[in-house]
C-alpha cells in the first residue's frame, strides 16, 4: 500500500496517520520544559509511535499495534465506508436537535442553546481494567462521605491535623447550618460524578469529585440510544455493559434514604427551571424515573414538613433530588433575593421530615483546595491506600508553593478553587504571554483562590472530525450512587472529548463533546 492511500486508510485515520502525514503537532511533557514534535516529516508508524510516546492512545499501544478490546472494533471500521460514517454522524446530529438534546452557555449573544457535539467511535474499557476503576471509585465516594459526617459533627479529622482546619471551617462551601445535623444514613453526597484522566503510560489519576450538583448523565445514557440505533451491528459483535438502568437504580437509591418511618416515599426533582443549563437533564430523568419535576414555587412547607401542590391538594414530600445550587435553596437562609428556592426548607431538613440529595454542605469536600487532601482521608477513615491517583497540587495560599508556581506558570494548569465548567483556568503550554501576564496578575492579587497542577498529557481517541478521524483527548466521568444499601454505579459513565485540535478542555461550555462509553463484559 503506497503511502497516499496508507494515510486515507480508516485504521490509518483512527491512529492519527493522516494527521502525521499533513502535519500534526503533538505537545509533550518532559524534563526540563515543553518540546514540540512536528511529525509531518515521519513516516506513518514513526508517527503513530512518537504520538503515542507523547499521548497514551486508547485504541493504539506504543508499538502501534491494535489494544485487544479494540480489536473488533477497528475490523468493524475499517470495512466500513467513509461514507457511511459521514451520513450517521449526521443522523446523529439531527435526532439530538429533534429531541432537544441541548445545553444552555450563559453570557453568549448569539442563541444560548448548543447541540453538545456526539462523537460515533466509542471509548473502550476493558472488563479488568473497570474493575479496578470501580473499586477505586467506591473507595474514594465513601472516604468522601465519611469526611463529610465527620467535619459536621465531631471533626476528628481537624483535630488529628490530617485537614487543616482552616481550610474546611472557613471554606465559603462549608455550611455551618449543617453542624450537628443528621442526615439518613450518613450519607451526604448521594449522586457523585468523580472526573478520571488518563496520562503518562496509561495510569489513572482523579481530576477533581464533583458532588454538588454533577451533571452529564443523560447524555451517557442518551450517546448508547443513538449508538444502538446507528449502528446496531456492533453491539452484536461486542458484549457491552447496559446503562440503561440508571434511572431506575437512582430513583431506589433515593427512596432508600428516605425519612425515618417513611414506608412509600414521594420522590421529586428540583429545577431551577427551564433557563438552566441542564434543564433537558431534569426534565430526562424525572421522566424516567416517573417523578415529579418541580421548581421551588411549586414546594411550600408547613410545620416542617414540604408539600407539593396537587390539583388535588397538597402532598407530602419526602425526598428531594435537587438540581440546586445550596445559595438558592431556603430563602430564609441562605441568598434572601433567590426566587428558585423553597421557604423554610432548612427548616424541614434539620427536622429530619426530608431528604436533601445530595445534602447541602456538601461542596466543601469537593473543592479544588479540599481534593489534595482525598488520600488523606481514605486512610484516616477507612485505614486503607489509595487506589485511585490524585494529580499532584500546588496550593498557591502556601508561600512555597506560590514562589514555585509564579516561576513555572508557562507549564502548568492553574484552576480558581470554586471554579467550574473550564471557566477561570490558566493551561499554561497553550497560553499566550500576555495571557500569562494577566493571569499571574489575579494570582497574586488573590493566591488562597488558586491551586495548580501539572499539564496532564491527557490520553487521546480516534475522534471523527470535520477534517476526518483523528485522536483527540478525553477523559472519563462515572456517577457514583450511594444510599443505603452501599455504593454503586452502572458500568462506565459520560466520556467528554476535547474536539478542538490539542486542546486539553473536554467541557462542553469550552467546545467539548461526548461519547458512548463500552465497558466490556468479556
Amino acid at each position: 500500500m503506497r503511502l497516499a492511500s496508507l494515510a486515507h486508510h480508516p485504521l490509518a485515520l483512527a491512529a492519527g496517520w493522516r494527521h502525521a502525514v499533513i502535519g500534526w503537532h503533538g505537545l509533550i511533557r518532559a524534563d526540563p520544559g515543553w518540546h514540540i514534535f512536528c511529525l509531518s516529516t515521519a513516516s506513518p508508524i514513526v508517527a503513530v509511535r512518537l504520538m503515542s510516546t507523547a499521548f497514551y492512545n486508547e485504541m493504539y499501544d506504543s508499538d502501534a499495534g491494535l489494544r485487544p478490546h479494540y480489536r473488533a472494533f477497528a475490523e468493524w471500521l475499517a470495512g466500513t465506508p467513509a461514507e457511511r460514517l459521514e451520513r450517521k454522524r449526521a443522523e446523529a446530529d439531527t435526532a439530538f436537535h429533534r429531541v432537544g438534546i441541548t445545553f444552555a452557555v450563559y453570557g453568549e449573544e448569539a442563541g444560548t442553546e448548543r447541540l453538545i457535539p456526539f462523537d460515533i467511535i466509542p471509548r473502550i474499557i476493558p472488563a479488568a481494567e473497570w474493575a479496578q476503576l470501580e473499586a477505586g471509585l467506591r473507595q474514594r465516594v465513601q472516604a468522601l462521605n465519611a469526611f463529610l459526617h465527620d467535619i459536621y459533627h465531631e471533626q476528628a479529622i481537624l483535630k488529628a491535623g490530617c485537614v487543616p482546619a482552616e481550610q474546611v471551617l472557613n471554606n465559603a462551601q462549608f455550611r455551618r447550618e449543617m453542624i450537628g445535623v443528621d442526615v439518613p444514613s450518613g450519607i451526604y453526597a448521594h449522586i457523585a460524578g468523580v472526573d478520571i484522566v488518563r496520562a503518562g503510560a496509561g495510569e489513572s489519576y482523579v481530576l477533581e469529585d464533583n458532588l454538588r450538583v454533577p451533571s452529564g448523565v443523560s447524555y451517557m445514557i442518551e450517546d448508547r440510544k443513538m449508538m444502538m440505533r446507528l449502528f446496531p451491528e456492533l453491539f452484536s459483535r461486542h458484549m457491552i455493559a447496559p446503562v440503561q438502568h440508571y434511572p431506575d437504580l437512582l430513583l431506589d437509591n433515593l427512596r432508600t434514604v428516605a425519612p425515618k418511618g417513611v414506608a412509600n416515599p414521594t420522590v421529586v426533582l428540583l429545577t431551577p427551571g427551564a433557563y438552566n443549563s441542564a434543564y433537558f437533564e431534569h426534565t430526562f430523568l424525572a421522566q424516567q424515573m416517573g417523578i415529579e419535576l418541580v421548581e421551588g414555587r411549586d414546594l411550600f412547607v408547613r410545620d416542617e414538613t414540604v408539600f407539593m401542590r396537587t390539583t388535588q391538594g397538597p402532598q407530602r414530600v419526602d425526598v428531594i433530588y435537587r438540581r440546586l445550587d445550596d445559595d438558592f435553596l431556603d430563602p430564609l437562609v441562605f441568598n434572601k433575593d433567590s426566587m428558585l428556592g423553597v421557604p423554610g426548607l432548612l427548616s424541614a431538613y434539620r427536622a429530619g421530615h426530608v431528604t436533601l440529595a445530595n445534602a447541602i454542605g456538601t461542596g466543601v469536600a469537593d473543592d479544588k483546595s479540599v481534593y489534595p487532601y482525598v488520600p488523606e482521608m481514605i486512610r484516616f477513615y477507612l485505614g486503607e491506600e489509595p487506589q485511585l491517583n490524585n494529580v499532584p497540587t500546588w496550593m498557591l495560599r502556601k508561600p512555597e508553593d506560590l514562589r514555585y508556581v509564579l516561576a513555572h506558570l508557562p507549564e502548568l494548569v492553574v484552576k480558581e478553587v470554586h471554579g467550574a465548567g473550564g471557566y477561570g483556568m490558566l493551561v499554561g503550554p497553550a497560553a499566550s504571554r500576555a495571557e500569562i501576564e494577566a493571569f499571574r496578575a489575579r494570582i497574586i492579587a488573590a493566591p488562597e483562590k488558586y491551586i495548580a497542577q501539572p499539564t496532564l498529557a491527557l490520553s487521546n481517541c480516534p475522534t471523527f472530525v470535520d477534517s476526518g478521524i483523528a485522536p483527540r483527548h478525553l477523559d472519563l466521568r462515572p456517577f457514583v450512587l450511594s444510599g443505603k444499601r452501599g455504593v454503586g454505579m452502572v458500568p462506565g459513565g459520560l466520556t467528554r472529548v476535547a474536539l478542538r485540535a490539542g486542546s486539553l478542555v473536554v467541557n462542553s461550555s469550552q467546545g467539548g463533546g461526548t461519547k458512548d462509553t463500552w465497558v466490556l463484559e468479556n
